[in-house]
């Protein structure tokens, strides 16, 4: 099987997806119960495969898909539909929010002008050096970081990602944990075994501190669209979610 560089992929979906510091976006504002109710803007392009993506189509289709739309009007957009409905959380999701740096960067700086707390969701394979450094000098932002899978080998199953960004995502954590910003881990369980995991959380507390504090299981949603992609590649998972109480199986 041959695995993508997703810095590489993100610099060519970065041409697709961003006009100066407009953004491409399929879906805004949207009311979501996450987190106790968050406004959220949908965008467009990621740099992983995840077979178990929710989102596919945008993903897969970003030439084709979506509206640009200027930081100023994201932030009016979600802060709007906030007030609305009495949240105090907004995000950007869908896709990967940090592919477009200077975009997200200035939405950031606009909500760190308001009281509404923002919700970081990222893969987090492109938080380097300079993007953490940038990201600590807001007030009003929490990182979320989602990783797929335990290890390297489960990580480039689940993404189509080379397994070297597995360790590029620990080296993200480890940046995040020693510049002040507020971060959790969220990792997709669904395909790990049990002692898996466990390697992995005494990895982490080896190397993060704090990390396994705040740590977050993450299970498959099995969508009927994400169910049968997951059939045709052969994978089943574990563990997963039914999204409308129907038992969790593969179609």
């Amino acid at each position: 099987m041959t695995f993508s560089d997703p810095r590489r992929r993100a610099q060519e979906l970065l041409q697709v997806v961003a006009r100066g510091s407009a953004r491409k976006y399929y879906r805004i504002p949207r009311p979501g119960r996450w987190y106790g109710g968050i406004a959220t803007a949908d965008c467009c392009g990621c740099n992983f495969d995840c077979i178990f993506c929710w989102s596919n189509k945008p993903r897969d289709n970003p030439s084709s898909m979506g509206t640009f739309f200027a930081p100023e009007e994201v932030v009016k957009k979600i802060i709007a539909c906030a007030h609305k409905h009495g949240y105090r959380l907004v995000r950007i999701s869908g896709n990967e929010p940090t592919l477009a740096k200077e975009h997200l960067l200035e939405v950031l700086t606009l909500i760190d002008r308001t009281e509404y707390l923002f919700i970081l969701e990222t893969n987090g394979s492109l938080l380097d050096e300079a993007y953490v450094d940038a990201l600590s000098a807001f007030s009003n932002v929490h990182v979320r970081v989602s990783l797929k899978g335990t290890n390297p080998e489960e990580f480039s199953m689940l993404t189509g990602a080379e397994p070297d960004t597995f360790e590029d995502i620990i080296g993200s954590l480890i940046l995040l944990g020693n510049s002040g910003v507020r971060f959790n881990l969220a990792v997709m369980l669904s395909f790990s075994r049990d002692e898996s995991i466990a390697s992995f959380k005494k990895r982490l507390r080896d190397t993060v501190p704090n990390v396994l504090d705040e740590f977050e299981e993450e299970y498959v949603f099995l969508y009927p669209h994400v169910s049968r992609r997951l059939k045709e590649a052969g994978v089943k998972p574990f563990t997963a979610y039914s999204p409308h109480g129907k038992p969790a199986e593969l179609v």
